[in-house]
């Protein structure tokens, strides 16, 4: 790629940030931030998290990519958001394509632009990101200038409704992923770019870790179902496998996170404690698709924490993973870290707990340098026989017990998650939520002897995912969720004694639909997606940018001539037979399994963590040729002795 084309955009984009929302966002130069020289490297990542900067630039998968490519020599990663409406249109009158960050070259220039899609909702960014750069839409229509466009993250488990858009999918983990991909690009460019496009896709393909839309072919059954996806070309695998990074420890990224220019979501370092979840929720996609559970030992967080402090100067910490307390030596990582930065004022923070895991010494290490903030617990269900369906193990004693424990312990605040829509749902199982609520303020009262105690209730709609045992379940129709949140919301609502210290935050159903038709959708959803985008549609996980009425306009007259609709989607449940969009792409979970669960969710049955107990055989350990790692290591966190002799790192790689 000639220096001329991968020239900075900056000198005519400058002019435009005057006339924007929060122009700081398209700047760069954040700390820690990496700029190579162009000339030198001969593979070029543009990495995107296809939403604003604010929520885009803490995320954590995005931050770990950057870093790890940029540790190569000859490689180079810079990043790319989606940007606001109002630039959009100023890009557009003045011939300003999409740009990176970093040194805002045009994203067209780079070898790779890799988004990375933790919610479907991002399709429509993703097209205006590809119009803004002069990439085709379609993959068919790209040619050897034009960057591969490659698809990571959550969504990416089930890439079929964004087939006709990207040339190719990674699923699982990306830390070697991409080092692999790089390898191939490399080679393939020194040889000359022999073959073109065509042969590049075909070698990733053949790895059997990258899955190419543009090599199979999908036929359909005169009723609408698939009858099978097949590759068209040979030496194309038939099904594509996830990728799983073992040994933490040999991984500590991000060492150098970086620091925003402007306000974000999250303004906190996070460490990643472990990665997998075997607790078995039914509804959770990320805890099937992201098993084993993989521990970073306590030694190893505790460095990248005390990296991370120096690199960075935040002053809250955030262990991450999907049930952080589960960890098994959670206690001595909270304690350990607290009495290492007594003395700094250093936060420690756990997204978030579970009811059966918390326990008031975790809690008080968690604060001891930091704020006493709100607690939140999610015991999803509000029944205790939904609570069953889901596997959500956690019965109403322990939450009240849990809670009696905070409130007597000087908390004022304590957050509820439930979700509505659930499978085998009924009224009844959501009215409970109230009666939950209620015993927790009464209990709270009780133990803190005061009424200034708060409970908030917060409901999300539920939405079926793929490799989860709910991937067969109709979803609940839009206009039966809100009527089943006003019963529950007037239940409370009605409560004279504890009504006033109960909030209620919830969703309405009609984005859990739109996210339904792109969870579980095939290819046919592309048109849908490509329509919303022709009408306006952009940011569609922002309320005020979301349009119900847009997606269902466009989708009854993109589906009409395959001769299904929005429902066949998202409320009709699926049969053992049916071929599901994503059966080719392997998570590791064994279908028959997943199914087995499904039944005994039916029967309200409930499922052991295999971390601690035997194995139920998920398919995922032998299947991927991976294992549980966990501890412990019986170490402990010792306090640095000398603290800041070591040099500050910081300042821009070259």
């Amino acid at each position: 790629m000639s220096a001329e084309v991968a020239a900075s955009v900056f000198p005519q984009l400058e002019a435009l940030l005057p006339h924007v929302q929060k122009p700081i966002q398209y700047v760069g130069g954040e700390l820690n931030s990496t700029v190579k020289d162009w000339g030198s490297c001969d593979v070029r990542w543009a990495l995107m998290y296809p939403d604003a900067y604010e929520v885009g630039l803490p995320n954590q998968g995005v931050q770990i990519l950057y870093e790890v490519l940029n540790e190569q020599q000859g490689v180079l990663a810079e990043r790319t958001y989606s940007v606001w409406p109002d630039l959009e249109e100023l890009m557009r009158e003045h011939g300003v394509p999409q740009f990176t960050v970093d040194s805002h070259r045009p994203v067209k220039a780079f070898d790779v632009l890799g988004l990375s899609f933790s919610t479907e909702l991002g399709y429509t960014n993703m097209l205006a990101a590809l119009d803004l750069s002069g990439i085709p839409l379609e993959a068919k229509d790209r040619g050897l200038d034009d960057p591969i466009v490659m698809a990571g993250g959550h969504a990416a488990f089930n890439p079929e409704p964004i087939a006709d858009f990207i040339d190719c999918a990674v699923i699982g983990d990306g830390e070697q992923a991409v080092l692999e991909v790089t390898a191939i690009i490399r080679a393939w460019k020194a040889e000359g770019r022999p073959g073109g496009r065509e042969e590049l896709l075909f070698r990733l393909a053949k790895t059997g870790g990258v899955y190419i839309p543009g090599f199979y072919d999908v036929e359909y059954l005169p009723d609408g179902r698939i009858a099978r996806v097949v590759p068209n070309r040979s030496g194309v695998p038939w099904r594509v496998s996830k990728h799983t990074v073992m040994d933490l420890d040999e991984w500590p990224y991000p060492k150098q996170p970086l620091v925003p220019l402007a306000e974000t979501v999250h303004e906190r370092m996070s460490v990643e404690i472990f990665r997998g979840c075997t607790r078995g929720c039914r509804f959770c996609q990320a805890g099937m698709i992201t098993r084993p559970v993989r521990e970073r030992s306590i030694t190893g967080i505790g460095d990248m924490v005390e990296q991370g402090l120096k690199a960075t100067g935040f002053e809250e910490v955030g262990l991450l993973s999907l049930s952080s307390a589960d960890h098994s030596e959670i206690g001595d990582i909270a304690k350990g870290l607290a009495d290492r930065y007594e003395d700094d004022k250093v936060g420690l923070s756990l997204p978030s707990t579970r009811v059966d895991a918390f326990n008031i010494d975790l809690a008080n290490e968690l604060t001891r340098n930091g704020r006493r903030s709100g607690l939140t617990f999610a015991p999803e269900g509000g029944s205790e026989r939904i609570r069953k369906v889901i596997n959500k193990m956690v019965s109403e004693d322990d939450l009240i017990r849990t809670v009696a424990t905070a409130y007597g312990n000087g908390w004022r605040q304590v957050k509820l998650y439930f979700m509505c829509g659930l499978p085998t749902e009924t009224d009844d199982d959501v009215l409970q939520i109230a009666d939950m609520a209620t015993k927790v303020i009464a209990k709270g009262r009780e133990v803190s002897k005061s009424n200034d105690i708060r409970c908030t209730v917060s409901i999300g709609g539920f939405v079926p995912k793929p490799h989860t045992p709910f991937q067969w379940a109709p979803q609940l129709s839009a206009e039966e969720t809100d009527v089943r949140l006003e019963k529950l919301r007037n239940k409370i609502r009605g409560d004279k004694k504890y009504g006033r210290s109960i909030g209620f935050r919830y969703h309405d159903g009609k984005p859990g639909i739109v996210e339904g038709l792109l969870s579980r959708g095939d290819r046919r959803i592309g048109a849908v997606i490509r329509a919303v985008y022709d009408d306006g549609g952009r940011f569609d996980g922002w309320r005020e940018h979301f349009s119900y009425d847009r997606w269902m306009r466009c989708a009854e007259k993109a589906l009409a001539p395959f001769g299904v609709d929005v429902d066949w989607y998202t409320t009709r449940e699926r049969t053992y037979e049916e071929v599901l969009p994503w059966d080719h792409l392997d998570s590791g979970l064994d279908k028959d399994w997943l199914w087995e669960d499904w039944q005994d969710a039916l029967d309200e049955t409930e499922v052991e963590d295999c971390r601690w107990t035997p194995c139920f055989d998920c398919g995922v350990c032998p299947q991927m040729d991976t294992q549980i790692q966990i501890g412990p290591t019986g170490k402990k966190l010792l306090p640095l002795t000398v603290k800041n002799a070591a040099p500050a790192a910081g300042g821009h790689a070259h």
